[in-house]
């Protein structure tokens, strides 16, 4: 376990970064942020030349590949970093300069036990792609089949076990600080999500499963695929998949040379996300345009599942109702939910939640199509947070950053695309078959006889096993690590500047996660 000193250091020179590149300033001018983060907050950026516009995204690239991740995670909380920072944060590309293929062929020949002659016939040495995490070149197998082999950067994983630990020690100090503000933000649990996402990401084995569930899934949903995985190539550091041939789905002219219907390109993927997500309840949470091509004959072929949502069956029952009730204007029902959830703490009023999400949805009903936003429906719905004492819910961070780039995409296929009134009629239908009468009465028969023959094991465990609890799904565990003055005090060594340290450590994860925010 690293001394404290250690994180301290990491942070304050991650805090400079941050500085240099004017990704402090927000935090001085925020009414939220505690008197002693603001000062410490002067004392990080003195003696740097700031830009004049601030250069968030520039920052976490300079701090290295998992401050890119958690940017990018960050770029979905405009509730969080503020408008500007979040806006500039989506334009972090997670591009890293290759690393020499000398190395990504020893690393590959490491993880089997057999010599790569006997995989592949040929490895292009260039690659396709170099992201943060690993990087993809095109080969040829053994049997002559073209692929994508996806290879770890080495010594990646342990790169993320240090700066994730950094992340952990700062979170449980500054929550231990005292702001109500980074109570309600939970930033302990934002970053233990965090870390099981990226863990996610760099076992390849768990990424080509998710692409094989993901594929069995959506069989049914035409126009839509995922490449084949390679299993007998593949395995914690390496992942083989076919070879994809298609033109990038953000190569607008290209497609439309190509002789394809841009709108119906726009009008699928949405409807593919809305049924991962709420038919399936699984679904791919990284669509950026890198991700997605389309083959000549229009079907749309995704890639790099590292990043993967889930949402059980109530979350998306839910999920339905508030984007049913926002589209048809029926706020108290969205309102409701929301206390149903537990989302808003019962102590509020459902009315005046109900109508502080009018003033979100009625200047969008009306207006020209091109004006319709999910992405302004949540940057509105996260300006509410605060007054309604909504804690983050990490459990939604993928669902809505996916959302926001499925529009972006959409939009970019075709600008007069109106996202409500193309989810509207899947969502419709959606509510009615699984929430009408007939679905109802099914689903309470098969409830019923399942308590039935459970009844007696429930009877002894009911309180054990099934306490009330909202819509969000438990917390993980968090990571017992001891406040630095606690042991400090214990052993008598001036704790008094060990509180002033870890107020500065505290700081630097303040800096990451509430930079930008308007003040």
């Amino acid at each position: 376990m690293p001394r404290p000193a250690t994180h301290i250091f990491r942070l304050l020179k991650w805090g400079r970064t941050l500085a240099r590149h004017g990704a402090l300033r927000g935090i001085e001018r925020d009414p939220n942020t505690p008197v002693a983060v603001k000062r410490l907050a002067r004392i990080a950026r003195f003696g740097t030349f700031q830009p004049e516009i601030p250069d968030y995204a520039g920052a976490f690239k300079d701090i290295g590949p998992a401050a890119i991740k958690l940017g990018q995670t960050l770029a979905t909380r405009p509730d969080l970093v503020g408008e500007e920072a979040a806006n500039n944060l989506l334009t972090l590309q997670d591009s890293l300069p290759p690393v020499p293929f000398s190395e990504i062929e020893a690393s590959i020949a490491a993880t089997f036990d057999k010599p790569l002659s006997e995989l592949f016939q040929h490895i292009d040495p260039v690659p396709v792609g170099a992201a943060s995490i690993a990087q993809v070149h095109r080969a040829v197998t053994s049997d002559g089949r073209q692929v994508a082999v996806k290879v770890l950067r080495p010594g990646i994983r342990e790169r993320f076990a240090r700066d994730i630990n950094t992340y952990e020690w700062a979170a449980v100090h500054l929550e231990a600080l005292g702001s109500d503000e980074a109570r309600r933000l939970r930033p302990q649990l934002t970053i233990a999500n965090f870390k099981r996402w990226t863990n996610r990401e760099l076992d390849l084995r768990r990424e080509a499963a998710s692409a094989s569930e993901l594929a069995d899934s959506m069989k049914g949903f035409a126009g839509y695929r995922v490449p084949a995985v390679d299993w007998d190539r593949t395995n914690g550091r390496v992942m083989t998949i076919e070879w994809v041939d298609g033109i990038k789905i953000s190569k607008v002219e290209e497609l439309r040379a190509k002789g394809h219907d841009l709108p119906a390109l726009a009008n699928r993927l949405v409807l593919a996300f809305l049924t991962q997500a709420i038919s399936g309840g699984y679904f791919h949470a990284d669509m950026h345009q890198g991700n997605l091509f389309v083959e000549d004959d229009g079907t749309i072929v995704a890639i790099d599942f590292g990043i993967m949502g889930r949402i059980d069956r109530r979350a998306r029952v839910w999920l339905a109702e508030i984007l049913y009730g926002l589209t048809t204007g029926n706020y108290r029902r969205v309102a409701e939910i929301h206390f149903e959830a537990k989302y808003v703490p019962s102590y509020h009023s459902v009315d005046e939640f109900a109508t502080a999400l009018r003033a979100v949805g009625e200047p969008m009903r009306g207006k020209p199509v091109s004006e319709l936003s999910v992405g302004q429906m949540l940057d509105g719905l996260f300006a509410i947070t605060r007054d309604f004492d909504m804690q983050t819910q990490p459990h939604l961070l993928l669902l809505q950053k996916t959302m926001v780039m499925v529009e972006g995409i959409a939009t970019q296929l075709n600008p007069q695309i109106n996202m409500w009134d193309t989810s509207a009629p899947y969502v419709r239908g959606w509510v009615r078959d699984e929430l009408g009468p007939e679905a109802a009465l099914a689903d309470a028969i098969r409830e019923n006889f399942s308590t039935l023959l459970r009844l007696p094991d429930l009877l002894r465990r009911v309180e054990d096993q099934f306490p009330a609890k909202g819509g969000a799904p438990e917390p993980p565990p968090l990571p017992e690590i001891e406040l630095m003055w606690e042991s400090r005090a214990r052993k008598d060594r001036g704790w008094i500047g060990y509180v002033l340290a870890a107020a500065i450590g505290a700081a630097g994860l303040y800096g990451a996660l509430a930079l930008g925010w308007i003040g």
